[in-house]
């Protein structure tokens, strides 16, 4: 049987162990969970493009309220594992279960509230997220299904943050892959088995997020290693709360700024039909599974750097932020380039009837590509700030690129160069934000290694 390590273990392992070895190690859950809801986030992307160009569009626009909603979730739930990694550093864990029950159940309660209010107003919902008349039948389809799992979705996405920041992403995995794998499958067998086209994507999306509820749920109240989550420890407070927001926030900001930039992408892209809509859709699903696992990175090097910080030990967050750092540039070099040599094929294979969608997302996708590489050093500098307690920094830093840079291009851009200016949004972006970010980052590293050099 597999020896399940416990709290002392793990912090020691924390602790002690090269960064070099243990961030990878910790980081390949991750990043296996993140691609694994990209790809499971493509799938539904690709299977309902092969409806019509229409619904290729809904599943865009319906991106930005998921966007939303997933925003909520991990404000709670990062701003929580946050809390919950310094109090496992400074060895207080009982303190700890008490954190991870108030975010399990404000996640689900949040959750329900949410969809409540959202459903009883649907048909006006998805015009507010960018919808054309055409688009809106299928956008109102995917969407009652993706509002009724809400509570679950985000639950889960607590849940999964908790176990991370507490050296246990492996558990938090298992959860977020199991139920993707089953929405993958789940696709093409309800949208073309059964004939129930969007509906279909929407409800293989939803149970995969209920059967990852479970899991999760499973995993935090059976393992050793894991907080049990007790109804008897929600004990709320507004000082708890307080604490939570202040590190979930840019969270929220990074979450819910996605979901604006997307409604207002499609607000900037209607002039130019469903096909620009639809191609842009595509393109924003494609680099949003590149940066999964940049993402997924770099939430390895997260319980790292919160037990590490709340131990004092500040040379070894400063060690494991560089390394990251590192790593992810060379990753999405590689990345970068693979993309813009083989944009049109990856365009074609989700839209290959729709000449248009192939000609606007190729352009997109290498325009995109351009920059990728400059997003490795703005996330690691969002999840370094955040963790170690710097909200408001966070909070900027995480604005940046499809918020504080992004929105004002795209308002500004379209109207002197037209779609092309709707291309180029992003990655001028993604140059301002690069130098935002450094300026932001480099002054934090030069206090902590001035405390460093003073002990």
């Amino acid at each position: 049987m597999k020896h399940q390590i416990t709290q002392e273990e793990r912090y020691r392992q924390m602790m002690e162990e090269p960064v070099e070895q243990l961030i990878p190690r910790m980081a390949v859950p991750t990043i296996i969970s993140m691609l694994v809801t990209a790809i499971y986030n493509m799938a539904d992307t690709f299977f309902v493009s092969q409806i019509n160009t229409q619904a290729s569009g809904a599943v865009g626009v319906i991106f930005s309220l998921m966007a939303l909603i997933q925003a909520l979730a991990f404000m709670i739930g990062m701003g929580s594992g946050n809390h919950i990694a310094r109090l496992l550093g400074q060895q207080k864990q009982e303190r700890a279960e008490v954190v991870a029950a108030v975010c399990y159940f404000t996640e689900l309660l949040t959750g329900a509230l949410a969809a409540a209010l959202l459903l009883c107003n649907i048909d006006r919902l998805v015009m507010w997220l960018g919808a054309t008349e055409t688009i809106a039948p299928y956008a109102v389809d995917y969407a009652k299904y993706i509002l009724l799992a809400a509570p679950f979705m985000m639950c889960a996405l607590g849940m999964n943050n908790m176990l991370r920041f507490q050296g246990n992403a492996f558990y938090a995995m298992v959860g977020i892959t199991a139920g993707g794998v089953l929405n993958m499958f789940l696709d093409p067998i309800l949208i073309f088995g059964f004939d129930m086209g969007i509906s279909g994507a929407a409800i293989a999306t939803a149970v995969s997020q209920i059967v990852s509820f479970v899991i999760l749920s499973c995993q935090c109240n059976f393992r050793k290693s894991c907080l049990s989550i007790r109804l008897r420890n929600f004990r709320p407070s507004l000082s708890m709360y307080r604490s939570i927001l202040g590190t979930g926030l840019p969270s929220l900001s990074r979450q819910g700024i996605s979901s604006l930039a997307v409604i207002v992408m499609n607000f900037a892209a209607q002039p130019y039909g469903d096909a620009a809509i639809a191609a842009l859709s595509i393109v924003s699903r494609f680099v949003n599974f590149i940066n999964s696992a940049i993402i997924g990175f770099g939430q390895g090097f997260q319980p790292v750097c919160g037990f590490n910080y709340g131990a004092g030990n500040y040379r070894r967050v400063l060690d494991s932020f560089r390394f990251c750092v590192r790593v992810t540039t060379r990753i999405l070099l590689v990345l970068a380039v693979l993309a813009f040599c083989l944009a049109r094929p990856i365009i074609t294979a989700f839209r290959r009837d729709d000449l248009q969608v192939i000609a606007i997302g190729t352009a997109a996708l290498r325009a995109q590509a351009v920059t990728l590489a400059f997003t490795a050093y703005i996330t690691m500098t969002n999840m370094f700030t955040q963790t170690i307690g710097y909200g408001l920094r966070a909070t900027f830093v995480s604005s940046l690129r499809q918020g504080i840079c992004f929105i004002p291009l795209m308002l500004l851009l379209p109207p002197v160069f037209g779609l092309g200016g709707v291309i180029a949004a992003q990655p001028a972006a993604d140059l301002i934000s690069l130098a935002l970010a450094y300026l932001v980052c480099r002054k934090l590293i030069l206090k902590m290694e001035q405390e460093v050099t003073d002990r």
